[in-house]
């Protein structure tokens, strides 16, 4: 007997095939029956009739920051709301373990590089997480059982130097006997299940304290030594950021992330590849080392999101405004510095030249505050200037877009939150766009969801893409769409028996009307431990969730279920050989 069939379901199944109605049925949390609709002629104990609605693979998210956020909330929300049934988490270099056990306060430590780098609330991450483990095993161990979406994940290089090194990760150099440690620990943590290696090389990652995190201290010899050990494993990984993954990469950087996929023989993924007409060399530049590692043994692939990310910005609080050169200076200062500096018509002058400078890179694009829209605001003065767009108020003040931006967040001491609107929601970006995701080594991808929590949502990519293939700009077509939102990323992990509707896969399943999928626009919401603040969206048109056969939400609503399963190397992915 079946545990459930679905009847009359346009059916997308995730391998680019054309749409057909179908039954499919399921038994064990598999994937048990695929038919012609009426074909199947086995009882089950539930069905429904699924007609007008499409069924797809569950939808997998290759890059997360769910690490600590599954032990508050197992359901990965709003990721699983929006049908994502997969997550990748520990990216970036950063994992919360292994945490060595004979220094407690490495715990305290690491919760505070999270909170700063990745935008987790401190409070949640003190509160919502018991940081029990020591072993990555231990940490997996944690979650196996108790969360209702599939998560695999990396090892972080941090975590590694920390464990080993103690405060000289921060700034020093392994011995050979240190590094030999290392890749003993990172053996151990993929013995255990990692995924692999991530690593960061980042200007913009800094640790609690403001200094440059650890994995940033490691030279190539170090980064080569730990990628030769995944590739000794099954069904491992590497994921890589460095400075030039914001804009365009140095010479070297493409050198070293080569050479790493290449020493590993394994692929590599990075994030977050920025498509925008009006810089045309950026695309080709960041698809150099993809070209290369091919010819050297490897693979590098670059995710790019399908979406404009809603991104909330702050002068009050750490932001990507921080990261532009010089600005982090001024902006950490005590707010009634802070605010005098940003009155001061010099410093203003300065920190516009720098953002507008090279070095600034892709935080270029924030330096437009003509184009902002006033968020929340906070005192009688900014009163009725929610939604209005910075360059009007200017304009009526006789003000540049900058100094009336400042005096506006200056009156709400800084609390005042500002919606920059991208500047590359243009035909021409949009059009590029839909030619760079069709070449071999670009990935959808790259939600950051669980980090950045108050600033940004980039969970909801998927619902947001489907409505927009559907209804909107119709860049690709809805095969191709759902393919590169279920098998694509599949393929790229080894997952196994994941990512397409077939007889014998795992069923994990999207049910959705196309006349309403859509992603809601994202609200700020206080749910986290601590009441700490995050923004959601909700997921709109999406019937049904199934993780392993057991659903998970229903019109949007979590069912309680936790069904999800620790995906591990080896037994839950295969190896994807680059050689």
């Amino acid at each position: 007997m079946l545990d459930h069939l679905i009847r009359g379901a346009t059916v997308v199944d995730g391998t680019g095939a054309p749409a057909r109605v179908a039954d499919v049925g399921i038994r064990d949390g598999r994937i048990a029956v695929v038919a012609a609709p009426g074909a199947v002629g086995e009882e089950a104990r539930t069905s429904e009739d699924a007609t007008g609605l499409v069924l797809t693979p569950g939808f997998i998210d290759p890059h997360t920051h769910y690490d600590a956020q599954l032990f508050w909330d197992p359901y990965a929300t709003p990721s699983m709301n929006h049908g994502v049934t997969t997550v990748a988490g520990g990216n970036c270099g950063f994992t919360l373990a292994p945490l060595n056990p004979g220094r407690p306060g490495d715990a305290d430590y690491t919760r505070r590089m999270m909170s700063k780098v990745e935008g987790m609330a401190l409070a949640a991450l003190e509160e919502g997480v018991d940081w029990s483990w020591s072993g990555f095993g231990e940490y997996l161990d944690a979650l196996e059982g108790r969360i209702a979406v599939n998560a695999g994940f990396m090892v972080g290089h941090c975590a590694l130097r920390r464990h080993v090194m103690g405060e000289a990760a921060t700034g020093g150099t392994p011995t050979p006997a240190q590094l030999d440690a290392m890749v003993a620990l990172l053996h151990e943590a993929m013995d255990a299940g990692a995924w692999g290696l991530s690593t960061t090389q980042s200007s913009t990652h800094s640790d609690g304290d403001g200094a440059p995190v650890a994995s940033r201290h490691a030279a190539p010899a170090e980064l080569l030594a730990l990628c030769r050990a995944v590739g000794d494993h099954e069904g491992t990984q590497l994921e890589a950021i460095v400075a030039g993954c914001l804009d365009q990469f140095a010479d070297e950087e493409i050198d070293l992330l080569v050479d790493m996929s290449a020493a590993a023989g394994r692929p590599l993924n990075w994030n977050v590849l920025t498509i925008d007409a009006a810089v045309p060399e950026r695309v080709p530049r960041q698809l150099v080392p993809s070209e290369r590692a091919r010819r050297a043994g490897g693979r590098i692939v670059a995710l790019t999101m399908p979406i404009l990310t809603p991104m909330n910005m702050s002068l009050g609080t750490f932001c990507a405004l921080n990261l532009i050169p010089g600005w982090g200076e001024v902006l950490a200062l005590p707010v009634p510095e802070r605010i005098a500096k940003l009155r001061d018509p010099e410093v203003r002058a300065g920190m516009l030249r720098r953002a507008d400078s090279k070095e600034a890179g892709v935080f270029r694009r924030l330096a437009d505050f003509g184009r902002y829209v006033i968020g929340d605001t906070y005192s009688e003065e900014n009163k009725g200037l929610s939604g209005r767009v910075v360059g009007d108020i200017a304009a009526e003040r006789g003000q540049d877009p900058f100094q009336c931006l400042v005096e506006i967040c200056s009156h709400d001491g800084l609390r005042t939150v500002l919606w920059p609107m991208p500047p590359d929601n243009d035909p021409a970006s949009w059009a590029l766009r839909a030619e760079t995701w069709q070449h071999e080594d670009v990935l959808l991808g790259g939600s950051d969801a669980g980090a950045h929590l108050d600033r940004m949502c980039g969970a909801p990519y998927t619902t947001r893409f489907l409505g927009d293939c559907l209804r909107g700009r119709r860049l690709v077509p809805l095969e191709q769409a759902v393919k590169m939102l279920t098998d694509d990323p599949a393929q790229l992990f080894g997952l196994r028996e994941r990512g397409r509707i077939a007889e014998g896969h795992h069923a994990d399943l999207v049910l959705f009307d196309p006349e309403r999928i859509e992603a809601g626009p994202a609200t700020l919401v206080h749910d986290l431990p601590g009441n700490s603040p995050r923004l959601d969206s909700r997921a709109i048109g999406i019937v049904s969730v199934r993780v392993n056969g057991v659903e998970t939400i229903r019109d949007d609503q979590v069912t309680g279920a936790v069904p999800g399963r620790v995906l591990r190397s080896g037994r839950d992915t295969r190896t994807v050989s680059t050689r």
